[in-house]
């Protein structure tokens, strides 16, 4: 049997773009050709994107996907295609990769296991295979088969694990396909991102390719496709055990293509790394994507930042300017300013920083309440990124609400009967005129809140939760602390030494109340570890306990205070997490009940829970 060459081509793709989806198909089909590849994969639901959600549920939609297979034909000529979409036979919808060769159409493979936990809900859509089981389809007046199908290329058997399929052990379809003989087995995904995830899949796809005894070729979805999950575009093969080829990931391109022979000769595993310096770029890398997509995608024509000079919100300003700079350095320039729809306003020629200037609006909304500390950070930060920076002060509108309400109630309102209000005044006082600011502009208002603090509900509604979008709300306080130092350290950002001088804090009571986020909450470490047992782990409060006392040198009664504390926060402050803006799924879990963790708005709040781990001995 003679080698072949095999292709993955990684798509950014887009639910009901139509004409951008076809587009990013075919220029992968040309470049596989002009490399002259056999056999080229592309991902999992290629033709209509994987975040489509309840439009899987009507029949056109399906439909008109198939009827895109008939604009790819012709492109197929001297190649084998494999091309994923949702089909849809005897009112049962099924998760397909459609194999296209020579402007015919081969037959179509099933998945046959759904992915139903964490961020992801195709049990709501799809009907799983039945292993083994073969039907037929009929399209464009032939009957076509339809199932768990292998084909032969070249003299070369291959078949399919359709993303999910590979994760489920003994009854993983693989090891029907290694009876059946086949020599090459491909995955087509949608895997969304998460940091650490990568080193998960070259651990499968290595092993898969030793347990099997395969050729192992993984092809993901890139991007951030429809506005929450991030596909992070990974291409892997492996061979006998060894990962002899990995892209680099989170592409600004739409279309990334990688090649590799079969059967491998002489070819040299890949020596792959991580630490937490990689967690630290994926993190940066995949929300500068995010940002990137949200903003082309949306034709907003840039952002608007409350920048406060901590940690938050500096955090945020980072990640826009390192987008435009990724963005500069991947497709240069014109293509870029191109790619945001900016051509018609922005200088091909311009520098990065005055195109961060362009799309970038910050203001610091001072109080009597803020430190000139913060502002100097907020303003040396902002001019060393090139954003555009404006400083105001809000007291005359918080005064004003402040004598309305005095007046309406008939007394001077004071810190020790009504703080709260007194602090969230403030946020919300910040709210109208920097939306303002955004609608003038037809910029997105970026929000600031973490997953730390949406854990606790330490945000004010419609103060600093504000926004189109929340970049970092899926990610820890100590993680974006120890990232704000990694980013000034290693990535040369010295705009941030005066954020990362500073004790974090609202900065909404008076400055001699010496306000700070962890007095007002808990150690934020803390917090994690908590937040991982309870909401990860989904452990109860007595569980939780009974594990941190080994771990944290904390006195029992305290870490049972603080563990009384986030639950009974996390319970009263599921109204907000509802309300919080789109946020990007970054971690291994995150909050957001959209995507990863659904709670009851109202509940008893772990009051019999909480009792019993109060009642343990110390």
């Amino acid at each position: 049997m003679s080698p072949i060459l095999l292709a993955g081509a990684t798509l950014n793709q887009t639910p009901l773009d139509w004409e951008g989806n076809l587009d990013n198909i075919i220029q992968a089909i040309a470049m596989a050709k002009e490399k002259k590849v056999d056999l080229l994969c592309l991902p999992e639901l290629s033709i209509t994107g994987y975040g489509s959600e309840d439009l899987f549920l009507s029949y056109w939609y399906p439909k008109k996907a198939l009827d895109s297979i008939q604009k790819i034909l012709p492109h197929t000529q001297d190649i084998t295609v494999l091309v994923g979409l949702p089909c849809r036979i005897n009112n049962q919808l099924y998760n397909c990769m459609a194999v296209l060769e020579d402007r015919e159409i081969l037959g179509f493979v099933a998945k046959q296991f759904l992915a139903i936990d964490g961020v992801h809900y195709e049990g709501r859509w799809f009907t799983p295979w039945i292993g083994g089981e073969v039907s037929t389809i009929e399209c464009f007046g032939k009957e076509y088969p339809f199932g768990d199908i292998i084909f032969n290329k070249k003299g070369h058997k291959y078949g399919f694990e359709i993303c999910e399929d590979a994760w489920r052990g003994s009854l993983r379809p693989g090891h029907r396909l290694k009876q059946r003989g086949v020599d090459i087995i491909f995955n087509p995904s949608a895997s969304h991102f998460a940091m650490g995830k990568s080193e998960q899949r070259e651990l499968l796809v290595k092993e898969s390719s030793k347990e099997l005894g395969v050729a192992y070729f993984y092809v993901n979805l890139l991007g951030n496709e429809s506005g929450r999950m991030i596909f992070d575009g990974e291409i892997l093969y492996a061979e006998r055990g060894e990962v002899l080829l990995k892209n680099k990931l989170l592409s600004f391109q739409a279309v990334q293509l990688q090649t590799f022979q079969f059967p491998a000769k002489a070819a040299k595993p890949l020596q792959l790394v991580h630490n937490l310096h990689t967690k630290n770029e994926e993190f940066m890398a995949a929300s500068t994507l995010a940002l990137f997509d949200y903003l082309r995608k949306s034709r907003s024509r840039g952002f608007v930042l409350s920048l406060s000079g901590g940690a938050d919100s500096s955090t945020i300003a980072i990640l826009v300017a390192e987008m435009v700079k990724r963005g500069v350095e991947m497709l240069g320039g014109p293509l870029f300013i191109k790619k945001i729809h900016r051509e018609g306003d922005i200088s091909p020629s311009s520098s990065i920083q005055e195109i961060t200037g362009e799309i970038f609006t910050t203001a610091y909304q001072g109080t009597k309440n803020s430190s000139t500390a913060t502002l100097n950070s907020a303003q040396n930060l902002a001019k060393s990124l090139g954003a555009t920076f404006h400083h105001w002060t809000i007291d005359e509108e918080v005064n004003s609400y402040t004598h309305k309400i005095e007046k309406a109630l008939g007394r001077k309102l004071n810190w020790e009967q009504d703080d709260i209000a007194l602090q969230n005044i403030q946020a919300r006082a910040r709210s109208p005129i920097i939306w303002m600011l955004a609608n003038i502009k037809k910029f997105l208002l970026l929000s600031t809140s973490n997953r730390s603090e949406g854990d606790l509900g330490y945000a004010t509604m419609d103060g600093d939760t504000s926004g189109s979008i929340s970049p970092i709300a899926a990610v820890s306080k100590d993680f974006i602390l120890q990232w704000l130092r990694w980013a000034e350290k290693e990535k040369a950002y010295q705009g941030l030494s005066f954020v990362n001088s500073l004790q974090p804090t609202a900065e909404l009571r008076p400055q001699e109340r010496s306000q700070t986020d962890e007095e007002d909450l808990m150690p934020y470490p803390v917090i994690s570890a908590i937040e991982k047992l309870a909401i990860r782990d989904k452990r109860s409060p007595m569980d939780v306990y009974l594990i941190l006392k080994e771990e944290i040198s904390l006195e029992p009664s305290i870490l049972k205070g603080y563990i009384a504390k986030f639950f009974r926060l996390w319970s009263i402050n599921q109204w907000k997490r509802e309300r919080l803006a789109v946020s990007f799924h970054l971690d291994e879990f995150n909050v957001d009940p959209k995507t990863w963790y659904r709670f009851p708005v109202l509940s008893g709040g772990y009051r019999e829970e909480l009792g019993l781990m109060e009642n343990l001995e110390e």
